[in-house]
């Protein structure tokens, strides 16, 4: 898996590199999934669908993308992999999904993991975000490596621990410090195009082992970064929609 993004086969058609399911955005917070989605749409995922929820994200969604395919019930939509939580969308109390491979949980949809059965989980957290697990963190300047290995072990899941050198830790030990992204991404909602991207790639590659699943995610922060640091030349301030914006050109 040398390259960022999957190479499609000759006969690749829209379903066979993978199908993700974004649930994001609420009336307050409506560009999250424009956001999100668009971060699916550049991870290598065929087919993308968006759960709308509230009329202002899905009008959002579907003027900047018409090729994304709106779905209205999370228990009739069946996907490879799921993105769950940007921008605060409405959940049902008890959040049971079709069986899927992958289920990405982002800010508050993080305390939903135990209800999560998937076989790879992943959580993208900051550091503030923690809470939604239980764990109330005031000492910033903490071992970040042992803490995200710490709340992977507990949770059974892939933890994202966001932030300067981001830190992607697995249940079984691994971790990977990444040093791709840089200041330029401490703004509004690159994160919710971290989701998106992640959940597009999983999807995509189709890992099998936790292994793989890091590398993936790894990936996907490789790319989120390069992206960034894209943007970073063309811009002073990098704002979320020219980390996007940048995305399409990133693939290797």
């Amino acid at each position: 898996m040398k390259k960022l993004i999957k190479p499609l086969k000759a006969d690749a058609h829209k379903y066979s590199h993978g199908t993700v399911c974004v649930v994001a955005g609420s009336r307050a917070y409506s560009g999250a999934a424009v956001l999100a989605v668009g971060g699916a749409r550049r991870g290598g995922s065929g087919y993308i669908m968006y759960v709308a929820q509230d009329r202002l994200p899905a009008l959002l969604v579907l003027r900047n993308y018409p090729d994304v395919v709106l779905r209205r019930r999370i228990s009739e939509i069946h996907a490879d992999a799921w993105v769950i939580g940007p921008g605060a969308p409405k959940l049902p109390r008890t959040l049971t999904l079709p069986k899927s491979s992958y289920v990405v949980l982002d800010a508050a949809a993080i305390s939903r993991v135990n209800q999560i059965d998937a076989p790879w989980k992943v959580l993208t957290p900051h550091m503030g975000e923690l809470k939604f697990l239980g764990y109330e963190i005031d000492d910033l300047q903490l071992d970040r490596v042992a803490l995200a290995s710490k709340i992977a072990r507990e949770q059974n899941a892939i933890v994202v621990l966001k932030g300067n050198q981001s830190v992607i830790a697995s249940p079984s030990g691994k971790a990977i410090v990444d040093k791709n992204g840089g200041a330029e991404l401490a703004t509004a909602g690159t994160g919710d195009i971290l989701a998106g991207l992640i959940g597009s790639m999983l999807a995509s590659w189709k890992p099998e082992t936790e292994t793989e699943v890091v590398e993936v995610v790894a990936k996907a922060l490789t790319m989120h970064g390069r992206a960034g640091k894209a943007a970073s030349k063309l811009h002073a301030v990098v704002t979320a929609t020219d980390l996007l914006s940048q995305l399409g050109a990133i693939s290797s």
